[in-house]
């Protein structure tokens, strides 16, 4: 898709600029979508940016939407991004659409065109479009594009400090594992193991409960396991004690997840500070689900 893009003029009608537009990602722009990234997000290199984007490439996708997300270019050279990162997922027993928008970023000279970049990626009415990483400074931007919050905030949590249930195991997820879980739950561990994550599984008698968590550093100090994947938040609260004492003997005695309110069963803090989340479209993403999203590909 290409779209024309141009200054407004006194009278409002849009005056062409040339050799600007907007258009797909391509294979071949990955490098100059990193290095343009990795300007725009000055902590983050160019490494992490093909690694991600690289992750994505790799990774069944839906097929008839972009790639990669949109670019504005000039000339053939990107001065603007926008990454989309499009999954199937199962909204209870429906497969959907849903759509990351990740990673907004224009050149200086280029800004007054970075709305155009966010209509042209979020138009589809039938897709579920979520952001989860808006800066707080961003917030009143991103909600006059029409998105709505479906994540207040977060809560950090020991959960080693909860009771295990005592006939339950955890285990880490083994390749051609599939007792008690979907399909799509199967496929969806065994990719995010790829990507480095930690993809674990509850096994309760003849029931089987999946997770994914990834290991990061806060402050570069605290080991902290921010949770990627539950079949339902109310499974962490219920395996606590277990899940807690199995990432614990790997570095993490605090676990970090999505959360519209604090959890008295769990001995944590609760703060809106930070890890508010947006979605617009039929299908908000539910707490406890960031599968496949750019802090499982980038980050993990």
């Amino acid at each position: 898709m290409q779209l024309a893009l141009g200054a407004d003029s006194a009278d409002g009608a849009q005056r062409p600029r040339a050799g600007v537009r907007v258009r797909e990602i391509a294979p071949a722009d990955l490098a100059a979508i990193a290095a343009l990234l990795s300007r725009g997000f000055p902590f983050r290199d160019e490494h992490y940016w093909l690694r991600g984007l690289q992750r994505h490439a790799a990774r069944p996708r839906p097929q008839a939407y972009p790639a990669y997300g949109y670019c504005l270019d000039q000339g053939g050279t990107p001065v603007g991004v926008i990454l989309l990162l499009y999954s199937e997922v199962l909204a209870g027993r429906e497969t959907i659409v849903r759509c990351n928008v990740s990673s907004w970023y224009v050149e200086p000279a280029f800004r007054a065109f970075g709305s155009l970049l966010v209509r042209a990626a979020t138009r589809d009415k039938s897709v579920t479009y979520f952001n989860i990483t808006p800066a707080p400074h961003t917030w009143p931007q991103v909600e006059a594009q029409g998105f709505q919050v479906y994540c207040r905030g977060q809560i950090y949590a020991a959960l080693t400090l909860s009771k295990p249930v005592p006939r339950a195991s955890v285990q880490l997820f083994a390749d051609g594992e599939s007792a008690g879980l979907s399909d799509f739950e199967t496929e969806l561990l065994q990719h995010h193991a790829g990507f480095g994550c930690l993809s674990l599984v509850v096994h309760d008698g003849a029931d089987s409960h999946p997770f994914v968590f990834q290991r990061h550093l806060v402050k570069n100090v605290v080991p902290v396991y921010r949770l990627l994947y539950a079949r339902d938040i109310g499974d962490l609260v219920r395996f606590a004690g277990n899940v807690g004492r199995f990432l614990a003997r790997r570095g993490g005695l605090l676990v970090r997840f999505d959360a519209n309110a604090p959890m008295p069963r769990l001995a944590g803090w609760y703060s809106e500070r930070r890890g508010r989340k947006y979605a617009k479209g039929p299908h908000p993403p539910r707490l406890g689900d960031l599968a496949f999203t750019e802090a499982a590909l980038f980050d993990g």
